[in-house]
């Protein structure tokens, strides 16, 4: 799985080979000015992702992050960071968003404030050794609020994904908890359902009609196969990534079980301004970093 991610990901998206790795055992961390170099790397049951895999974090950077932490150790905090990567406040704003400082201090707000304090255009002209440490005057911060959800848009925007269950990211509440396990039971019977869109595969019927062939990730992770044939591919399209309910019977085929679609809904993600709200915080609570894994062991992951 880590080489896959390292070599860009294959036929999956690369969010769906570290879902694959969680489900057998591994933990995930988010990249780290502490642990993390370029690429991403697997020690024990622990998966560190790359540097590398960061949105518009340049090579020079992640060079600069990575050599001066091997020649004088790590970094203690902020502003030892700042002086002495020099990094520019662009690359550090990115750092900072994506939780690569969270070893030194978990609330992104108070780093960004803080990094500006640190790095003003005069500062970032003279990138050279100081004679002596002077650290800058510190002010005591506002309170600053930091939030799962916070975090969650900011994976998604600088590693094209989020480390915590899409199931967490949906504006209401499921109350639906059939899971793919239990559909082998209800075989003939109408059901619905909620999934994470893994893949879609269209073809076309004799006729020229077309259909599709859907693969979902249930609440605990396991899968969900579709068959859309062409009244309900199209009455009801995808529209996207993202998690759907489906209505459907559930059929099983020499040992294969699939839901027969009738009816597909995407369901609405949170908003980032969402989690301001006092009704959505106590709603949502902590954020859960993972899909749990129960049932017992799984198969590994559906060929392409």
């Amino acid at each position: 799985m880590v080489a896959t991610l390292n070599n860009g990901g294959g036929f999956y998206r690369r969010d769906l080979y570290i879902h694959e790795a969680r489900m057998h055992g591994a933990t995930i961390f988010a990249p780290c000015i502490n642990t993390s170099t370029a690429l991403s790397e697997i020690r024990g049951k622990n998966i560190y992702l790359g540097l590398g895999m960061v949105a518009e974090l340049e090579e020079n950077a992640i060079r600069q992050i990575v050599g001066e932490r091997e020649k004088n150790g790590l970094y203690t905090d902020l502003y030892n960071f700042i002086k002495r990567t020099h990094i520019s406040i662009e690359q550090l704003r990115i750092l900072i968003r994506v939780g690569a400082f969270a070893s030194i201090n978990k609330n992104k707000r108070e780093l960004l404030w803080e990094a500006h304090m640190f790095i003003s255009p005069e500062t970032e002209k003279t990138q050279h050794s100081e004679l002596f440490d002077v650290e800058p005057e510190r002010y005591e911060l506002p309170k600053l609020l930091n939030t799962w959800l916070d975090d969650a848009m900011d994976e998604m925007e600088l590693l094209g994904f989020s480390l915590c269950s899409p199931f967490n990211l949906l504006k209401d509440k499921l109350n639906n908890s059939l899971l793919s396990r239990d559909l082998k039971k209800l075989t003939g019977k109408t059901v619905e359902i909620v999934g994470y869109l893994v893949n879609v595969k269209t073809t076309w019927t004799g006729g020229g009609a077309k259909m599709h062939f859907g693969t979902f990730l249930d609440q605990e992770g396991y899968w969900i196969d579709s068959v859309h044939f062409p009244p309900s591919a199209k009455a009801f399209p995808f529209s996207g990534p993202g998690c759907y309910r489906l209505i459907g019977k559930v059929h099983e085929e020499f040992d294969f079980v699939y839901v027969d679609v009738s009816h597909l809904y995407r369901l609405p993600n949170l908003n980032r301004d969402d989690d301001m709200k006092p009704e959505n915080m106590e709603l949502y609570g902590p954020r859960r970093p993972q899909i749990e894994q129960r049932g017992g062991p799984r198969k590994g992951m559906k060929p392409a």
